[in-house]
């Protein structure tokens, strides 16, 4: 078992390539405690690297990763899985950032339980493809379960209609995609092809047909997606694939600091255009209205309900991308607080987010299991008409047998233990906010609902000079633009002194959505769903912020009493 150990002292053994050599590659090799040997060194490399002390990235730096991997040339000659494996080890997992430390609250990214190393290891060995019945036999019927009880968990229909429907080949419940955006673009082709069908005429349908021949048959102008201002670029990706142009992704204000579409200049943008329609000659069509279930920057949901009641005014597709939050309708009482998510048409979620899967898996849900049928396509050699493939209601073709790690995470974790996984982000959300909003030395800049906290590091004297003009906000306008111009340049040069520190991880954006609107705020965001932080975590995250907060303003007021720059006054 020592030659196989690594760090260990080896003798180079040279290799070629043969029929024979290849082979014995892809079977199992013929004594079960070689692969069982290969199997606990990989487990030991994957421990060390979770035990590792040190920072969240590594110190090493992006030109020297470059300069590493730097090879033009496919490798010619083969090399020992060992060899490999310790090239892995050194130059691989070393560098990788350590996503699962309770001290890294910057991202969507978390700790995932240990067991799915296990079900990544039975995929993987399996190798299904779930695009076809004869690649994937037992694994679609899995599939076909773990929909179930996502679409049950969001429509909530009677156990009757899951029963007919749980195993139907003939429609699908909804789509495992390779992510949220892939997600996104389903539910939106689907609104596309309900938008513009074929007529049974003339008119073959959109997928048939395209974009141009459609807005003509149907005499329209143009065709649109209305979103929020804090949509996921996704939406504005599937604009662009699917046609309709980036530019008609129309961005809907949202509610300063809560960061809600607001429905009153939903309304005035459907008017605007409407006017423009007027004036063209040709009306617009809203093929989708989209509402958002927990925004990537902010973590807050639009008002789904009354989003629901606007799609129907305007017989259009409501979409809900719940790719966030979908996975806290497995808290008591989820359905209060995603109200309204049950009327979408379609709705996306995203696996390797609060259901603690690893990356990456999307899931596009179908209300009306008939509307499957808009993406329902054939092909002679794989997916063939009157066939049981799941395929046949997919955008994507081969896909790997991802949802066995949620399917297995549901039995293994329950209902019960992802409420308890929440409850614990939500004390840690209520920790940080408080912590922030007690601090005179932050400011808290929305209104958390799904675990993602926005603030700033404010010097104390500029936070109360801006509290004293805040209330003015015409008299004082340039004065405001000014003192915030400061404090962005303060927060970014924090942002960039916390990874230099690298003892701890948040993320930053800009955001215009808060009470200095229409100005673009730089504002630290934090995510608050790892099992492994702890309150008194977080504590020391921002006690630490606070004082590389306090260096940096206090090298900057030196340079603004020099009058390198006028403080606002």
């Amino acid at each position: 078992m020592e030659s196989l150990k690594l760090d260990s002292e080896f003798i180079h053994k040279k290799i070629e390539s043969s029929p024979e050599y290849l082979k014995k590659l892809f079977i199992m090799p013929e004594i079960p405690d070689r692969f069982v040997e290969f199997g606990v060194h990989l487990l030991d490399m994957i421990h060390d690297f979770f035990k590792e002390k040190g920072g969240i990235h590594s110190s090493i730096s992006l030109q020297e990763l470059s300069e590493i991997f730097n090879h033009i040339e496919i490798p010619k000659k083969p090399a020992l899985i060992r060899d490999v494996l310790q090239e892995i080890k050194h130059n691989i997992i070393r560098h990788s950032v350590k996503v699962a430390n309770p001290y890294y609250i910057g991202h969507m990214t978390s700790a995932i339980p240990y067991f799915m190393i296990l079900l990544e290891m039975i995929s993987v060995t399996l190798n299904q493809n779930q695009v076809k019945i004869e690649s994937a036999k037992a694994s679609s019927f899995v599939e076909r379960e773990f929909l179930c009880w996502i679409h049950k968990l969001v429509f909530n229909k009677s156990p009757e209609f899951y029963k007919a429907n749980i195993q139907n080949h003939c429609i699908a419940l909804g789509d495992i995609t390779s992510d949220g955006s892939i997600a996104n673009l389903t539910a939106l082709s689907l609104a596309m092809a309900k938008a513009f069908p074929p007529d049974g005429k003339r008119f073959k349908g959109i997928r048939e047909e395209g974009i141009i021949n459609a807005l003509k048959y149907y005499g329209y102008r143009q065709g649109i997606f209305l979103v929020s201002r804090r949509g996921h670029y996704s939406i504005c990706k599937s604009g662009a694939i699917l046609g309709i142009g980036k530019q008609n992704v129309i961005y809907v204000p949202v509610d300063p600091y809560t960061n809600k579409m607001n429905t009153d200049k939903l309304w005035g943008t459907i008017d605007k255009i409407k006017k423009e329609d007027k004036k063209e000659g040709l009306p617009t069509k809203i093929i989708a209205l989209i509402g958002i279930a927990g925004t990537t920057e902010t973590g807050n949901i639009d008002p789904l309900d009354k989003l629901a009641d606007i799609a129907g005014e305007l017989d259009t597709h409501y979409h809900v991308d719940a790719a966030w939050g979908g996975g806290a309708l497995l808290k008591k009482r989820g359905k209060d607080f995603l109200r309204g998510i049950e009327k979408a048409d379609t709705v996306s979620l995203d696996a390797h987010k609060l259901l603690y899967s690893p990356s990456s898996m999307g899931i596009c849900l179908f209300k009306n299991v008939r509307d499957s049928l808009y993406l329902y396509h054939t092909s002679d050699y794989i997916i063939r008409k009157g066939s049981v493939d799941q395929g046949r209601f997919t955008i994507e073709g081969s896909r790997p047998f991802s949802c066995l790690k949620p399917w297995a995470a549901f039995k293994i974790i329950g209902r019960d233990g992802y409420n308890i996984i929440f409850e614990h982000a939500n004390a840690l959300q209520k920790t940080f906010v408080e912590v922030v909003k007690n601090d005179p030395f932050f400011e808290l800049l929305n209104e958390p609902e799904l675990f993602i906290i926005n603030y700033r590091f404010v010097p104390k004297e500029l936070k109360k000079r801006l509290d004293e003009i805040i209330e003015n906000p015409v008299k004082y306008n340039g004065e405001i633009t000014e003192i915030n111009n400061i404090i962005n340049d303060i927060n970014i040069e924090l942002h960039k002194t916390i990874r230099e520190k690298d003892t701890s991880f948040v993320s930053r954006t800009r955001l215009e959505s808060t009470k200095y609107a229409p100005r673009k705020i730089v504002v630290l965001r934090a995510v608050t769903i790892n099992p492994l932080t702890e309150e008194d975590m977080l504590k020391k995250i921002l006690n630490e912020h606070r004082c590389m907060g306090k260096k940096i303003w206090q090298a900057m007021n030196w340079s603004y009493e020099k009058g390198e720059r006028l403080m606002a006054r």
